[in-house]
């Protein structure tokens, strides 16, 4: 049995694992991220591929990393997350390690995961939409990761929504995630909770009182328990979500929508103003089939699984 380890390098995190090639999770591994520090990180990614050899034969490393990363799955171009620039993370690991290494994208790791073991099972054509923070994903056509003549495809949650609209922290403004993700969720429930008091009044409870104090997991709590402002958060983000699926629709004409992260955990408070859209708005519509939406199965070890498999993938 190939056994890999898979490696998910977050802002905040580093989560390895040891996976079979059936995407089960044999044994684990975390660390805080070294701040704004490659080399640091890169170490510590070392150290915890050691540990993990310790009780099972590896045959290669597999690294999703938050930011674009070149063609040939081995230079770390940018990854604004973690600070790094121009990075040569495969060469450091490969050395570091003595095993075979590839970097990925952690989004396109994501999507793999779903492809293989996940909701896109048997799905040669889809793109995976991780709303969290921001938004990341994935885009798996024809049965293999689209990663583009220089491998930085899919930074879907950059498509410009709002010309000059919203400042990102790419440093370019009106991005899709600024309108579509987590934080824009907290945005618009503080911004109608603060017009709308006597309405809000389940949601500021769940805070500090001031709308200032609503944190995402309080949206999502308070929708669930019918606070109408909540509910009006939600109707907001899943249409602007919707807004963005009709577009890739467009231009890509997947299968299906494989939505994930934190906010997707809202369920049908947020899908079923994201599917009014796409059923509305997709160019050729009624004459034309519609993607499918769907969310995720594998929760937030799909980075882990997915960057294993890609160790095994020529």
């Amino acid at each position: 049995m190939d056994v890999t380890i898979g490696v998910d390098v977050g802002g905040t995190k580093i989560l390895a694992g040891a996976v079979d090639t059936s995407g089960r999770i044999l044994q684990t591994a975390r660390r805080s991220t070294a701040k704004h520090d490659a080399h640091e990180v890169l170490d510590q990614v070392a150290d915890m591929v050691a540990e993990l050899r310790v009780t099972t034969d590896i045959v290669g490393v597999g690294v999703g990393i938050a930011g674009g990363v070149d063609q040939h799955r081995s230079h770390v171009y940018f990854a604004p997350n973690l600070g790094w620039e121009h990075i040569p993370a495969r060469a450091i690991l490969e050395e570091a390690c003595g095993l075979p290494v590839v970097v990925e994208n952690d989004g396109n790791a994501a999507a793999w995961a779903e492809a293989r073991v996940g909701a896109g099972r048997g799905c040669t054509d889809f793109v995976m939409v991780t709303v969290g923070t921001g938004i990341g994903g994935g885009v798996i056509l024809g049965g293999a990761v689209m990663r583009g003549a220089h491998g930085a495809a899919s930074e879907i949650g950059h498509i410009t929504t709002v010309p000059d609209g919203r400042p990102c922290g790419c440093g370019r403004k009106g991005c899709w995630e600024q309108y579509a993700s987590g934080n824009a969720l907290v945005r618009e429930a503080r911004a109608l909770a603060a017009e709308h008091r006597a309405e809000a009044t389940f949601l500021l409870s769940l805070g500090d009182g001031t709308p200032e104090g609503v944190q995402g997991e309080h949206v999502t709590e308070a929708a669930a328990a019918g606070d109408l402002v909540a509910v009006q958060a939600f109707a907001v983000i899943g249409t602007w979500l919707g807004r963005g699926l009709v577009d890739l629709t467009a231009v890509l004409d997947p299968e299906m929508f494989v939505i994930g992260g934190g906010v997707a955990d809202a369920g049908d408070l947020l899908m079923t103003h994201v599917r009014a859209v796409l059923d509305r708005d997709v160019v050729g519509f009624p004459y034309r089939p519609i993607p499918t939406l769907t969310l995720a199965e594998m929760g937030n070890k799909a980075g882990l699984i997915g960057a294993a498999d890609l160790a095994r993938v020529p």
